[in-house]
Formats: structure tokens, C-alpha cells, sequence
């Protein structure tokens, strides 16, 4: 299956530039420095477009249009200050902006990332080193986690006994590994401080048409679909599901439509665990292959939630909840809950034989 929206061209999206903002957005860093917000909100003043000229932005310059003028917006609430009010005209923008890409209407990790430019016009809010390794994990994981999902689909279609069903779960596993060597490379480089005290501001709330929408964070690159399709189908716990639910809208359409087609589908861990229970024998291979796509998400999710103890305790942090709207504890209980669907898949592979 694919699930790829080829209106969706992030490199495209990367070269635009249909406000004139390169610019303008690279004077954003010093204005943050200073806590500036008359600047900030002269700059987003500027570059807000009208909805005749919206009207002529084909897909990709909306994509385009929605990062910078988001990355404003993130740095106008930094400061205290709800941007939208500041600016006549801004909301109907964002608003057909999100309804023309079938988005929120503001920004999302998307825009931030992947449709961002590298180099001398990529858009920062602190133009710290930091923040870019932070940006570089969404870059290389999204993708990755765009071939995961596509197997996933193919595993949900899949009869078990299909020949390819192991090998499916083998290229998922290699899918997943991508966010191991993000974390690792995030564990490595920036510290619980920048992130806790210099980046997580960025992510708070934006209100638009009567809500707020969570910031452009790391923590909204869907795994969660990944976690659907393989067990949390089978889970009912009501933090997850509220989490899932507020997450999915800040994903891309096709993805956000994969949480309807796989809630109410037995998951690929109930589907093994059925198969395998009266006679694991015929399944060993599964089961094994199963296992380590598991193991993938139970080492990402422990290290994931090491960083964020680190950058949420008392004395470092500003803000008690992470930037994608989660607790410690909810990163907790789906951390337990990973490692127990993963403890599944190799309980039930016989004695003597590798898991």
C-alpha cells in the first residue's frame, strides 16, 4: 500500500519562498534574543499575505507559506502574547492556509522540518546549533516512519501465513530503527536545559478560529500510528486515546485517516498472539521478526522518556507538560505498555529457540 500524497513535495516546498520571507525570517533568532515582539509582530504584519493572493498559491506554496508565517506566530506566543489579535487579516489566512492543504491552520512539525530549507535559509527561532540537530530527527525519521507505515498497511492486509509477512515485518523493524539513531544523535548533542528552557517555549499553544494548537514539536511525528497498528488497538487506556486522538490532527491527512481505518482492526500483535497460542511452532519465525520490531519501539520510548525526566524536573523545566501535550507519566504508561506487548510476542516463542 502507499500512502504517499505526492501533492506533498517537501523538497519543492523547501525552495519556496511566496512571502518574501527568507530575508525577514533570518533576523527572527535576534529578535527572539531580545524579546522584541513589536518587531516580531511587524515582521508577520509584513509578510501576511491577502486571500486573493493565497487564492493564487498552488499546494506547495501554501505548504510553504504556513512555515513562515508559523514560525512567527510560535515566536510571538513565546513571549507571552497571543499573535493572531496583533494582526488583521492573519486568521482567515491561516485558516484557508489549512483548508487548501487539508492541515491545521497553523504549523506543524511538518512545516518545521521537512518542508523547511537547510543551510543559510533554514528558519529558526534561536539560531543555536541545537536547534538544529533537534530539527534533524524529524527530517530523517519522518520519512522512515512514512516506509513503516506503508508496511504497517501491508501487515493489516496480510493473511498470516502470507510468505512475505515476516520479511514485511523485518523492513518495518529496519523503518523503525530511524528513530533510535535520532534520539541517539538528540541524547548526544542537546542538552535538557536548551531543550527545556530555551526550545519548549516555542511549542506552546497558538489560539486560531476559536483553539489553541499545539506548536510545531518532534513529539507530533506520528509513531503513535506504528504503536496503533501493531498493539494499541487492543488498548482502551483512556490518556492514550485522547493523546492519539489530539496528536493525529497535526499529521498529514492520509496519515490522520489511518487512525479510523486501524482503531477497530484486531492489531498485529493480537493476530500472532491468536495464531501462535494453540501452537506456536508454525510461528516461531512471526514471532521472532515480531519481537524485534518491538524491542525497536521499547528502546526508542525508554530513551525518549530519559530526556524528558531529565528535562522536566523541577528544577529545569518551565512548563509541566511536554510540548506535544503528554505528562511524564503518560510517556510512562506507554513505555509499560510497549514493553508488555513486546513481552507477548516472545513468551510465546518455544524454549531453546532464539526470540
Amino acid at each position: 500500500m502507499h500512502l504517499t500524497d505526492p501533492r506533498f513535495d517537501g523538497p519543492r516546498a523547501a525552495r519556496l519562498d511566496p512571502l518574501g520571507a527568507d530575508a525577514p525570517l533570518r533576523a527572527v533568532p535576534a529578535m527572539n534574543a531580545a524579546a522584541d515582539v513589536p518587531a516580531l509582530t511587524a515582521a508577520l504584519r509584513r509578510l501576511t499575505p491577502s486571500l486573493p493572493e493565497v487564492a493564487a498559491f498552488d499546494f506547495c506554496e501554501c505548504l510553504a507559506a504556513m512555515r513562515d508565517l508559523g514560525l512567527l506566530l510560535g515566536s510571538v506566543k513565546r513571549h507571552g502574547v497571543q499573535p493572531v489579535p496583533l494582526v488583521p487579516g492573519l486568521e482567515p489566512v491561516l485558516v484557508e492556509l489549512g483548508r487548501r492543504t487539508d492541515m491545521i491552520p497553523r504549523d506543524t512539525v511538518h512545516h518545521y522540518t521537512e518542508w523547511n530549507p537547510l543551510g543559510e535559509r533554514q528558519r529558526m527561532y534561536t539560531g543555536d546549533p541545537q536547534e538544529t540537530v533537534l530539527m534533524g530527527g524529524p527530517r530523517a525519521s519522518i520519512p522512515e516512519l512514512g516506509r513503516a507505515l506503508e508496511r504497517c498497511a501491508d501487515l493489516a492486509d496480510a493473511d498470516l501465513a502470507d510468505p512475505d509477512f515476516v520479511p514485511l515485518l523485518d523492513d518495518l523493524s529496519d523503518a523503525l530503527g530511524a528513530f533510535e539513531t535520532a534520539i541517539g544523535d538528540v541524547v548526544a548533542r542537546v542538552s535538557p536545559e536548551f531543550f527545556a528552557q530555551q526550545m519548549r517555549p516555542y511549542y506552546e499553544e497558538v489560539a486560531v478560529a476559536g483553539r489553541d494548537w499545539l506548536g510545531p514539536a518532534a513529539a507530533h511525528v506520528p509513531l503513535y500510528l506504528a504503536d496503533l497498528a501493531l498493539w494499541a488497538a487492543d488498548d482502551n487506556d483512556p490518556a492514550y486515546e485522547a493523546f492519539l486522538e489530539e496528536s493525529a490532527e497535526h499529521t498529514l491527512p492520509a496519515w490522520r485517516a489511518l487512525v479510523a481505518q486501524w482503531r477497530d482492526r484486531p492489531s498485529i500483535v493480537r493476530r500472532l498472539r491468536e495464531a501462535a497460542e494453540p501452537d506456536p511452532e508454525p510461528w516461531v519465525r512471526h514471532l521472532a521478526a515480531l519481537h524485534r520490531v518491538m524491542r525497536r519501539l521499547v528502546v526508542f520510548r525508554g530513551r525518549h522518556l530519559g530526556i524528558a525526566r531529565k528535562a522536566y524536573k523541577e528544577e529545569v523545566r518551565l512548563y509541566e507538560l511536554g510540548s506535544g501535550g503528554g505528562s511524564i507519566g503518560l510517556l510512562q504508561s506507554i513505555l509499560d505498555l510497549t514493553r508488555d506487548n513486546a513481552a507477548i510476542a516472545k513468551s510465546l516463542v518455544p524454549a531453546g529457540r532464539p526470540a
